[in-house]
């Protein structure tokens, strides 16, 4: 069975829990490594580390020498690298959809799939869900046990009310005390201004940071062919209108403002990746990976 198919979000949906789609995402995932740049990074070594000047002997894996011919020592759990903290908006807007696939749905797996890599590399991970305030958090650890209370949360994920971004962000900016890796996914529907405010409260703290923008394709391309009765899913205004006399001007403000994202966020020295719901989870993940590397 060719596991790479369980990067398609809409595969993804069809498994029966979350903690099988961590497992499968990741797994998928690793079999097309070898074809990446980042090829000998794997959850196979997940419990080892390569052997350096000062190690004990005694500590090292024979078995895994034969396979790699390459000395390697075995971890342990304090050896943890990095602390990261994955911060998931729940608001209702994330709850659209314009397919099978809603952005909190696909926001949940991709959240599953980083703490389980990140776990199975022995960094700590913690995790937060918010939407106006923060609805929950559970501390990073880094012991194998910690995902299944994180993958248990977001199995029972109930999408709430409308998005404070700003408000949160100063928050969780105050209460994570250890520098490390903080990973924002959100539509980001809410006040720019707020939100890279609270970004760069972030920065000032001393975090690493990596925003995924996750949107619907139709939120961006706006191919509605009739006359459409549209309804904001967290205030319940509703408008009535031809999307062919507003598509020009509705395009070009959603390309602007993707464009300031990528651009502030730049400045901030942020990563800002773009997602959509239709997305192979495999190019996230890439992502985390590339920052991950970077950090060391």
């Amino acid at each position: 069975m060719d596991k790479r198919k369980y990067l398609q979000p809409e595969t993804v949906a069809k498994l029966q829990n979350m903690a099988l789609r961590a497992r499968l995402v990741v797994e998928g995932y690793i079999i097309g490594m070898h074809k990446s740049p980042y090829h000998g990074f794997s959850v196979e070594f997940a419990e080892h580390r390569a052997y350096g000047s000062g190690d004990e002997i005694r500590h090292i894996d024979w078995k895994l020498f034969g396979k790699t011919n390459r000395y390697y020592t075995k971890r342990y759990e304090e050896e943890t690298n990095l602390y990261s903290h994955i911060l998931l908006d729940i608001s209702n807007s994330m709850n659209y959809s314009s397919g099978s696939l809603t952005k909190l749905e696909y926001g949940s797996y991709l959240t599953a799939a980083l703490a389980y890599l990140m776990i199975n590399q022995q960094d700590g991970v913690g995790l937060g869900l918010f939407h106006h305030k923060l609805d929950s958090f559970i501390s990073p650890r880094s012991l194998k046990s910690h995902l299944n209370p994180l993958l248990t949360r977001l199995e029972n994920i109930t999408p709430g009310q409308d998005t404070n971004l700003g408000s949160v962000l100063h928050e969780m900016a105050e209460r994570i005390k250890k520098r490390g890796l903080t990973i924002i996914v959100s539509d980001l529907m809410d006040d720019m201004e707020g939100i890279l405010k609270g970004l760069q409260h972030f920065r000032y703290k001393n975090q690493e940071m990596i925003v995924f923008h996750i949107m619907d394709r139709e939120e961006m391309e706006f191919s509605f062919n009739s006359r459409t009765r549209f309804k904001d899913m967290e205030t319940g205004d509703i408008i009535t209108t031809e999307p062919w006399q507003i598509k020009s001007a509705y395009t070009s403000l959603m390309t602007d403002y993707q464009k300031k994202y990528k651009e502030q966020c730049g400045q901030r020295k942020i990563d800002y990746v773009p997602l959509y719901t239709d997305l192979n989870l495999d190019f996230a993940l890439s992502e985390y990976l590339r920052k991950r590397i970077k950090l060391g």
